[in-house]
């Protein structure tokens, strides 16, 4: 995994004290120790005190970024007192690098009023952020005002920014595979390219009959076949799983795998059903699974707008994704609901899960069809989900996210499933239903909405429901 690196522009004015500056480059160093963080700032030697106060450092700290700029996965403007806010400016906009900016600063002690110790940057962070907008620059903001980068609170921040960074950077990059049609059936996963390509998302198309011509042509004792069966097998117990389905499971799989690498795919949506039961004999869903649990998240239904929602939760949460249908009540309780799909969840979501097939697909294409469900049941826990969804009559993107738990009420039932508590779980669902969202949604076992709200609002602009 790619190392994670922050610039650091440390703000400064010269009539405070020397000493704010040195001690905010400690603090900082220590703080990145901590959460494994490599920066990017100014030597002492490159500038006064490493800090950026004028012009010409803002070129030199400007001219350091460029040159980590495929590095580089966020700015943090560290003010350890009031700063130069057209220095820091100047500095992102000589900089050109387009990733999230988090203005931190520092707090004044009641008993350092003195020349000695006053910092003002409570007020330097107000001026810092007005040239910010005035450059029409995005940034994020601490969730106090002011804060020391060693509080607990300020640790909180860093860590969701870092979320933030990876979601905005992520999709702004994402190369998303869509394999086959979708379902005749289905309108609700319809998607618009050009609204995705429009923030950098891109979508590689593949007819699924080429993945099962090529599926075909592999020899069963192919090296690469009987690695990925071997695969398949240690990954979950498959007992009563017939051995072709299994075989043409691994099959596919290469074939997949290999398209993906050739285009540099990070997560795919696939036509689950019903061609492939029709025409090849098996439920994709263990490959699915697989994929989700490697961090390559894989969709159904071909629903490229519900897999981008599980890239975005994936990289907020730095764990897997799955994609699930808002499906059933439970019982009588108007905040909690029962999340549903075939049998796609990553394998770290279940506590116990087993391949079997797909019952409800089985009752129309035949149970020796469907082999390749996972069977499972996700435990008690924290949880969150979004969805992203082009709205194209009106050219844009949507979105909504927020947090919830697993639960661990009885349900008697199969497929991959769970139990959720969603406070107002009401509210939620009329907004889905109002603004006509899909029926599926992304979840992932980690609280996320805050990151998501953030990256989805500030750096691309969607309007965004957080719950």
């Amino acid at each position: 995994m790619k190392e994670f690196t922050l610039g650091v522009i440390f703000g400064n004015r010269d009539f405070f004290p020397d000493e704010l500056i040195t001690e905010a480059r400690a603090d900082i160093q220590t703080l990145f120790t901590e959460f494994g963080i490599r920066g990017i700032w100014l030597s002492e030697q490159d500038s006064k005190l490493g800090s950026v106060e004028t012009y010409a450092d803002a070129r030199k700290c400007a001219d350091l970024f460029q040159m980590h700029r495929r590095e580089i996965d966020g700015i943090l403007v560290c003010l350890p007192n009031f700063g130069d806010e057209k220095a820091v400016a100047d500095t992102l906009k000589l900089a050109e690098l387009n990733v999230p900016v988090l203005v931190q600063a520092y707090p004044d002690d009641l008993d350092g009023f003195n020349v000695e110790r006053r910092r003002d940057a409570f007020c330097g962070k107000i001026s810092v952020c007005n040239n910010l907008r005035q450059y029409s620059f995005s940034y994020s903001l601490t969730d106090a005002h002011t804060s020391h980068p060693l509080s607990a609170g300020f640790k909180q921040d860093l860590q969701n920014f870092m979320g933030v960074c990876r979601v905005v950077n992520g999709l702004r990059n994402a190369r998303l595979g869509a394999v086959g049609a979708r379902p005749n059936a289905f309108n609700t996963t319809r998607y618009s390219e050009k609204l995705l390509q429009s923030v950098g998302i891109s979508v590689q198309t593949v007819d699924l009959s080429e993945l099962l011509g090529s599926s075909n042509r592999l020899k069963d004792d192919d090296a690469a076949v009987k690695e990925r069966l071997e695969a398949i097998l240690d990954y979950l117990p498959s007992g009563g799983v017939p051995s072709p389905s299994l075989l043409r499971m691994a099959k596919f799989g290469v074939v997949l795998t290999r398209w993906m690498d050739e285009l540099d795919i990070q997560a795919t949506a696939l036509q689950c059903w019903n061609s492939i039961q029709k025409n090849y004999g098996i439920n994709v869903c263990t490959l699915m699974s697989m994929m989700s649990e490697k961090l390559m998240p894989s969709a159904c239904e071909v629903d490229i707008t519900g897999v981008a929602s599980m890239y975005a939760l994936q990289l907020a949460t730095n764990g897997p994704a799955a994609l699930v249908d808002w499906n059933n009540n439970y019982a009588g309780d108007p905040n909690k609901c029962v999340l549903f799909h075939c049998g796609n969840f990553a394998k770290s979501f279940y506590k116990e899960a087993r391949i079997a097939y797909a019952d409800i697909l089985a009752t129309t294409l035949g149970q020796e069809n469907t082999y390749g469900a996972i069977e499972g049941r996700v435990p008690a826990g924290a949880m969150s989900f979004a969805r992203l969804s082009t709205d194209d009559v009106n050219g844009r993107i949507t979105a909504y996210c927020g947090d919830g738990d697993f639960t661990d009420d009885p349900l008697d039932t199969f497929g991959s499933r769970a139990v959720v508590h969603v406070p107002e779980l009401q509210k939620l669902l009329k907004y889905i239903c109002r603004n006509g969202f899909e029926h599926h949604a992304a979840m992932a076992a980690a609280p996320s909405a805050a990151i998501l709200a953030e990256a989805f609002e500030t750096y691309f602009g969607w309007d965004v429901y957080r719950h």
